[in-house]
Formats: C-alpha cells, structure tokens, sequence
C-alpha cells in the first residue's frame, strides 16, 4: 500500500524561522512573518495538492484560526485535496460535531478527515469554558466518539453518560464516507480511547525503538477490542539537495533563537499535562543543559532526527534533516514499523513543501512507496464516496 502523505497549514502564520507557540504555550505565542491569509493558506494548499498529497493538517486552539472555518473556505481553493481538521470534542457537542461533519462531506465529498485533540492544557480549555481534568476529558471523549460513530451510522441516539446528555438525536444528512478519525496521545488514559476510536493513532516524530513500541502498545489494546488501527506520524522536515546544505539551514533557524527566548518557551512547555509533550522536551535536555543546542548536530538524536524545532514550539519538535536521499530513507524505515500517513511541514511551509516535492517524492517512488510526483491511484488519494467510486 503506498503512502498517505500530509502537509501542515500555518493558520498561526509563517516564517523563514521557527514560529514558536503551539501546544501547551500561552495564545498569542504564535506569530509569523506571512500573514495567515486566506490567499496565502491557499497557495500551500494548491502546492500540495499538485504534488498529490492526501491532505493538509489544521491546527486547533486559542493559538490560532478557527480549523473549521478556514478549511471551509480552503475547500473551494482546491478540487481533491482533504483537510485534517484538528478539533477539540469539549468545546461543542458531539451532535453538532456530527452535523458539521456531514455537512462539510456534503459540499467537499471525500475530502474530510478529523483530527481528535482530547483537550489542551487546563488554563486554556479553561478559556473555553471547559473545566474537566485531564482524567474526566478522556472519559468524555469516550462517550462524544461513542456519539458521533452512531449518528454516523444512521441511528437515533439518546444517552445519558458521566459527562455528556443528549436525547433523540439524529442526522437529517450521513456523511458519505464516514470521516475517518485520527487519534493521538501518548498517556496511559490515551491508548484505550484511540484503541476503541481512532481509525489511525498518530505520534510525534521519536526514535525508530520507541515509534514501534508504541506501534505495538496500541495495536495491542485494538486487537482486546477485534479492531485494527493504521498508523501515523507527524514531523517537520528540512530536506536539501546534500547532507551540508539541509543542516546549515538548520543551524540558521538556530541562529534566530536566543536563550532567553527558548528559555521563556520551555518554562511554558514544563507546566504542560501532555505526556508526549514532556517526551519531547526530553529529546533537547540535555543540549539545553550543557548548551550545545547552538550547534544543530548536538541535537541529532536519531540518524537524520532533530530535536531544534520543539526548544520554541509546543507540540511535534523534531524534523527530519539530511539530503532528499536520507530524508526518503528514514521515511522508508518508519514506514517498515507499520507507519503509512505522515504529516510533514517546514519553515517556510511554501517553500519547504517545494523542496520536499521537487526532491524527496521522487526519491520515495524509487523506493516503490509512492508514485510518481508522491501520487497513488489506491492510497494516496482523498477517501471518495460510494457514488463515486
């Protein structure tokens, strides 16, 4: 099966540098220099979608636009590509959830894709008037999924939960196909609701021993349910034409960063709840620590996998770095552990994808994971509806 491959849409803003914020850092973090316009949104997306990617990533919180909205209105920028909307299921109700999700199928067909964030930190779904723990939220989230799958699937829905009341309802419309549901988090409260949940459970990007023990953790917990999951990964990417040349572009997003301002980002990132956010702050500790952080090889901590990108950034902190041969070669090698989606971005987003396009895509058709230009006629194409296909 060939890959599933997915770019990342800055609605925070962009930049030739690292933009800082993200998952566990306070609104207002995330800032770049390209306005996060409608325009500009639309050039990465058209971008990606003519190198045959499946989909584009949006991301959800008080750090930046709407997910919703902003697909919304991508959607007609473009003819074939998905949207991965990244959304939180505390904030609305999982009936309405349901809806816009029908809704969206309705207008774009086979072109949505959803993305289950259980919920930020404590002050920020604070914000939004949610104040559940961390513990509670995945309880919810349980009982939204369980919602959501059966209005989906036709039926009338009552229930009555720990957490969430709804009674009789139902859709007026069933999106064709059924989104698909993608899962991440690396707590021991995660595994079983992406197990029973997820169609493919997402992590960051790690080392190649500890991606497959997770592979292998949620694979586990699916099989006790009779389910099976696909799996993915998200990473940042810096791809050139040689070795030399995509590590001195990391030592010049480096260069832009001063230790006052990796220090306020990291002091941010300590008090997150997220289980995989303190893994990625532990992946740059020690180069914190001893400062040799300034030099981007310090924080190598897997043949072609660096740590820089997570000293500012909230959420995924590593990126693959190295020529478009090396870069290809460890997308091979994660895809060996079970990996077939991987959502990828890069500073700038534009011209990052361009790179990846023009130079990495061809070299994974030669490894046989792609088709040419990164397109599959099977797997790298939105999901269609049963009309369609």
């Amino acid at each position: 099966m060939a890959l599933r491959l997915h770019w990342f849409l800055p609605t925070y803003g962009d930049s030739r540098f690292i933009v800082g914020g993200g998952h566990g850092l306070p609104a207002g973090t995330a800032s770049g220099d390209r306005r996060a316009s409608i325009g500009y949104l639309s050039s990465i997306a058209r971008a990606a979608e003519e190198f045959g990617f499946t989909g584009v990533l949006t991301p959800t919180g008080a750090w930046c636009e709407d997910a919703w909205l902003t697909t919304a209105m991508l959607a007609r920028e473009s003819e074939q590509l998905a949207f991965l909307i990244a959304f939180r299921p505390g904030l609305i109700s999982p009936t309405l959830a349901a809806q816009m999700a029908a809704t969206f199928s309705t207008h774009a067909p086979g072109r949505l894709l959803l993305n289950v964030v259980t919920g930020g930190e404590a002050d920020e779904q604070r914000a939004y008037g949610d104040h559940l723990d961390k513990a509670a939220r995945y309880v919810r989230c349980d009982e939204f999924l369980s919602i959501v799958r059966r209005l989906w699937a036709g039926e009338a829905v009552t229930h009555r939960g720990t957490h969430l009341h709804v009674e009789s309802a139902h859709l007026p419309t069933l999106p064709d196909p059924v989104p698909p549901l993608y899962f991440g988090g690396s707590s021991a409260a995660a595994g079983p609701v992406a197990a029973t949940h997820a169609d493919v459970y997402l992590t960051w990007g790690e080392s190649l021993d500890t991606v497959a023990d997770k592979i292998d953790w949620i694979r586990g917990l699916a099989a006790e349910r009779g389910r099976s999951l696909r799996f993915g990964i998200r990473l940042h990417v810096i791809t050139r034409d040689s070795a030399d040349d995509a590590w001195q572009q990391a030592g010049r997003l480096l260069d832009t960063l001063g230790e006052d301002v990796v220090a306020a980002a990291q002091a941010g990132l300590a008090r997150s709840e997220s289980t995989g956010q303190a893994r990625m702050r532990a992946l740059h500790e020690r180069g914190r620590a001893d400062g040799s952080w300034r030099n981007p090889r310090a924080l190598e901590i897997a043949p072609n996998l660096w740590a820089g990108v997570g000293l500012v950034r909230g959420g995924a902190g590593t990126a693959l770095v190295g020529s478009h041969t090396e870069v290809a070669d460890r997308i091979a090698e994660y895809a060996a552990l079970g990996i077939d989606e991987f959502v990828f971005s890069g500073y700038p987003h534009l011209e990052e994808l361009y790179w990846f396009g023009e130079g990495v895509l061809p070299q994974l058709a030669r490894l046989g994971l792609t088709a040419d230009r990164g397109v599959s006629d099977a797997g790298n194409r939105p999901f269609l509806p049963a009309a369609a296909r």
